[in-house]
């Protein structure tokens, strides 16, 4: 199956999301392009993947299962208790099946727009960072979410994990692996970097 245009793809969300989530995903994907020229990455990929990653944001989520089933990666029961998750993995897997998107760097980023993951490509930080930063976003923390994007992805990584992760810790809610295991990774990373700079 040959994997759809731009303008294929503008026409399938069009008719599978609500308005306010089709805003949304027009805005991820020009932050998303924005974040690729300035960071050395494909700026048309990354706009294709800011395209497609709330896709299946609207389905139900039994039939999000039914995408996630449907796909080879083996999750933990953490991941099974967090539906707002559900939509990122559900959307690789109705791409690669219903879009013909087999670039594998797309479908990373798709995947783990939520969550991110340990050892994330260039493009999964920006498309990561773009759900958080594009203009119609409007939340206590987003100018300075905006503000280190513009320094470093890797901090602005860093800080929307913290962000997200404090409101599930302060509302008693389930973390998943993923997000553990990116965080980690990142602290580690940023503990070597400040140690190297100081010897």
């Amino acid at each position: 199956m040959r994997m759809e245009s731009v303008e294929q793809v503008k026409i399938r969300i069009e008719r599978l999301l609500k308005p306010d989530r089709l805003a949304h995903s027009y805005g991820v994907a020009g932050e998303a392009r924005r974040l690729a020229a300035q960071y050395g990455a494909d700026p048309d990929k990354a706009y294709y993947a800011g395209l497609c990653h709330d896709i299946c944001k609207n389905m139900t989520p039994e039939e999000q299962l039914q995408w996630i089933k449907r796909s080879a990666i083996i999750l933990d029961d953490t991941f099974y208790r967090q539906p707002p998750i559900w939509h990122g993995f559900a959307a690789a897997q109705y791409l690669r099946e219903e879009v013909g998107v087999e670039d594998e760097e797309i479908l990373q980023a798709v995947r783990y727009h939520t969550t991110g993951r340990a050892g994330m490509s260039l493009l999964e930080k920006i498309i990561f960072t773009a759900d958080l930063t594009e203009p119609g976003r409007d939340y206590p923390d987003v100018e300075t979410v905006r503000t280190l994007a513009g320094r470093s992805l890797e901090q602005a990584v860093l800080y929307i994990l913290r962000y997200t992760m404090g409101k599930l810790l302060v509302n008693g809610g389930p973390i998943c692996r993923d997000a553990w295991e990116a965080y980690n990774q990142l602290v580690t990373a940023q503990k070597k970097e400040k140690t190297s700079e100081k010897e």
